[in-house]
Order: structure tokens, then C-alpha cells, then sequence
């Protein structure tokens, strides 16, 4: 399944990757090597990270490929969502992986900050520079070093829909947020809800917000709430609020009201579109929903299953919210020199193009032919996500402090559920964002 991020479900089980290691000394690394160049025979990287199911099946062909590329072997091992936690207890205990692919912008920072990275040496960094937009290279850097490098992305700007639901309503993907919901009443006037809501889950809830929020605020104003240079009770953020209270309030829009949405959880409202007992026409959230639509229920993506960019709000533009794993070098990791090597593999399209071809996966690598893709909904979704360019904006939530943006009933998620619940009074909402914030941020 899928957490917000990249993967597939919120608090997603989480995988670490031995991928070979032999102790090595020094810190410039081995070159990841062409066709044959056994350049790491023999030796062991173990890769921390978030994926679990068919994501962790997927990405051990991306390094099975660098084991034929360059020798290292992989074990995989799985570390469970807190990433963080996990990780900073195995540094404890002098068994720290070499490699982490790091789910959110704002634990990389937290690594960094540390001490626990090595900024990646020139020669990825060159590779980086060649194949990613600076938007990306700079969600990978802090304080003016480069550490991450995003080698899975989520397209987070995508409401997925029954096109036969749609078309037995006599309606046609909308254009506008407005027309979204009066569209969404059509359809439920047909008998079947509009929406089905992962309430039970919080950070579907906060993937909501940005997109309403990226749309009616504006870039600069979500950069500014995203590093908390402005407060959540800004007028901005009560009147996003308020927007997105008009869908939660309205009980004719949500499969089984706030109480259902609030018992449903992400694969849950997947299942209530493309189910077997469909309750629902629309789920709105990333790419990922295709992976469940397609692997869980058979639904052939493009026919049975289909998606349309997250409409404008107001006089603003259309969202293109992201997510990402970016994998790093861990100082303490046994084989630096390897690691830093698989990160200068999984900066390639070539490491890009080994996942693409199996699905459930987009990347933000610019050098990736998009023939690679399976499928021409999944081409489509990569194509809009590239041609955003500078102007996607990483999902907010990531970038908080954990305590704030990414902790199972606390912080955003616990106070959006709680507006769920009772939209009644969007500025209560927002201060009490803005109390839980100042805390976490710690100004």
C-alpha cells in the first residue's frame, strides 16, 4: 500500500536493502561501472528505506541490476515507517546501513543536521545536475550541500475516477475545483457517492489541503507555511480551510458521510472505486492509487480505472504537489564507497527505466525516455510531473518536523481529522494547526 509519499500506503511497512558489504576504507567512491565491470565483487551495501509488497519486489530489480552491473551483492531488510528512529538506533549501535532512501524532505534534513550524511561526491553530483530539475536538486540539499539524491517520485495532483461511473452520471472530468463538486453532486444524485475519503488515515487529509492550498495561496506563499516563515492562522490558510470544509461538510459528496470517511482507510478508498461493491466514483490522491486499482483489483488502467489533474481553485493554477524517496550516504555505514557508487547507479535512467517498466513508479529523472512506462496513463501522469519543472512543490507535511507533519494521531494529521469530523469553524482549525506547528518548529 501506500503512505503519502511515495509508496504505496501511509505508514508503509519500510525495507532496508543489504545490498553486499565488506568494510571499505575512504571516502571517494567506486564507480558504479559499465556492462560487466565487476568493480564491487564480493563486497555488501545494506539500503535502509519505506517500501514494502510489490514497491520492495520492484526496487530489488533496480538492484539486482546493479549487482549485475557491478557485482555487489543485496539482502533486503525492512526497518518499519519511522525511518528516523530506526535508523538513528542502528547508527547507535554501530550496525548503520550504508544507503537510506529517506521518504520525506524534512527527515533528510533532520539526518543532515545530525551529522549522519556524506554529501554526495562529484561525480553523482554532476550526474544529478545533468538528469534533474533544480527543484528536486534542492529538496535533496541542506544548508548548501547536496545529500539526497530523489530517485522515486509521487505525482500527488491526481484524482482518480470510474470512467464508467463518471460516464453513467453524464459527466466529463472537470476543469475547475468548483465544477468538481457540483459534478460530484451529479453523481451522487445518480445514486453512487462522489468521493471516497481516507479519513482514518491523516496524511491523505493533508495531501488535500496542499493541493487546495498550492492553488489558491500560491507558490510563495506555500514555500513560506512550508518552512513556517508565516503562521497557520494566515488568512490564507483559513480560507483554504474553508474550501476544502465545503467538501468535507457536504454529506451527499463523501461515501458514507465524515463518520464513513473517518473508518476509511487508504486502500479502503481505493476499494470503494474500483472495488467489487463500487461506493464511490472519485478517490482523490497520487499516482499510487493505479498500483492498488491495477494489483488488487484487476482494474486495467486507462479503461476501467483513469485520473484527471486536481482541478484549479479559484483564479488559481492547477497543483502539482510531489512527493519522493531520495536515497543518502550514511557516514557510518560499513561500505561508503559502494554506497555512494549505487547512488551514482540510481541517478541514471538507466536504474529509472528497470522500475518503470514494471509500474507503480514515477521518476523525476529528466533523461527518462518515457516509452519506458507500461502504460500510457502512468506515461502521462510522468510527463506532467517532469513538465512541471521548478514549479512542483514538494508535499508540505514531508518537510515538517515529524511531530507536526508526519506522527499517526498528532500534530496536522490528528487536527484534520478533527475538521473532518466537525468543519464548522476553520480559523479554530488553523490556530490550533498553528499551536501544534510553533511546538514542533520550535518558533
Amino acid at each position: 500500500m501506500m503512505r503519502r509519499r511515495t509508496t504505496l500506503l501511509a505508514g508503509c511497512t519500510a525495507l532496508v536493502l543489504a545490498l553486499g558489504a565488506t568494510a571499505c576504507g575512504g571516502d571517494e567512491p567506486v564507480a558504479a561501472g559499465g556492462g560487466g565491470d565487476k568493480s564491487l565483487d564480493g563486497q555488501t551495501v545494506t539500503v535502509a528505506g519505506v517500501w514494502s509488497g510489490s514497491e520492495q519486489k520492484n526496487f530489488q530489480k533496480v538492484l539486482d541490476a546493479f549487482t549485475e552491473k557491478t557485482g555487489a551483492k543485496t539482502q533486503f531488510v525492512s526497518t518499519g515507517d519511522n525511518v528516523s528512529t530506526v535508523v538513528g538506533s542502528k547508527i547507535e549501535g554501530g550496525n548503520a546501513p550504508d544507503v537510506v532512501m529517506v521518504p520525506q524532505a524534512g527527515v533528510l534534513e533532520q539526518f543532515a543536521e545530525n551529522g549522519w550524511l556524506k554529501p554526495l561526491d562529484a561525480k553523482v553530483k554532476t550526474t544529478v545536475g545533468d538528469n534533474f530539475a533544480d527543484v528536486w536538486q534542492n529538496y535533496g540539499t541542506v544548508d548548501g550541500t547536496l545529500y539526497g539524491l530523489y530517485f522515486k517520485a509521487a505525482h500527488k495532483s491526481t484524482v482518480w475516477y470510474s470512467p464508467e461511473a463518471l460516464e453513467q452520471a453524464g459527466v466529463t472530468p472537470p476543469k475547475t475545483y468548483d465544477a468538481m463538486l457540483k459534478d460530484g453532486r451529479t453523481i451522487s444524485d445518480s445514486g453512487l457517492a462522489a468521493f471516497s475519503v481516507a479519513g482514518q488515515d491523516g496524511w491523505t487529509l493533508t495531501d488535500w489541503f496542499e493541493n487546495v492550498y498550492l492553488s489558491q495561496a500560491g507558490p510563495e506563499k506555500y514555500d513560506a507555511l512550508a518552512a513556517h516563515e508565516i503562521k497557520w492562522t494566515d488568512p490564507t490558510v483559513v480560507e483554504a480551510l474553508t474550501t476544502l470544509g465545503e467538501l468535507f461538510k457536504d454529506k451527499q459528496l463523501i461515501a458514507g458521510g465524515q463518520k464513513g470517511a473517518l473508518n476509511t482507510d487508504f486502500p479502503g478508498s481505493v476499494e470503494k472505486v474500483f472495488g467489487p461493491e463500487a461506493e464511490a466514483a472519485m478517490v482523490y490522491e497520487g499516482d499510487f492509487v493505479a498500483g492498488v486499482a491495477k494489483d488488487q483489483f484487476g482494474k486495467s488502467i486507462g479503461t476501467d480505472a483513469n485520473f484527471f489533474p486536481f482541478p484549479p481553485v479559484g483564479d488559481g493554477k492547477a497543483p502539482v504537489v510531489s512527493g519522493g524517496d531520495a536515497a543518502v550516504v550514511l557516514k557510518d555505514g560499513k561500505n561508503g564507497k559502494a554506497g555512494m557508487a549505487l547512488l551514482e547507479y540510481l541517478a541514471t535512467p538507466e536504474a529509472a527505466a528497470v522500475w518503470a517498466e514494471t509500474g507503480g513508479f514515477l521518476s523525476p529523472n529528466s533523461k527518462l525516455d518515457p516509452s519506458s512506462y507500461g502504460d500510457d496513463v502512468t506515461r502521462a501522469t510522468a510527463e506532467s510531473l517532469i513538465a512541471a519543472g521548478d514549479s512542483v512543490r514538494f508535499d508540505m507535511s514531508d518537510q515538517a518536523p515529524a511531530a507536526f507533519g508526519g506522527t499517526k494521531g498528532a500534530g496536522e494529521w490528528k487536527i484534520l481529522q478533527d475538521f473532518l469530523r466537525d468543519p464548522a469553524d476553520p480559523a479554530k482549525t488553523a490556530a490550533e494547526l498553528e499551536k501544534a506547528a510553533a511546538k514542533a518548529y520550535g518558533n
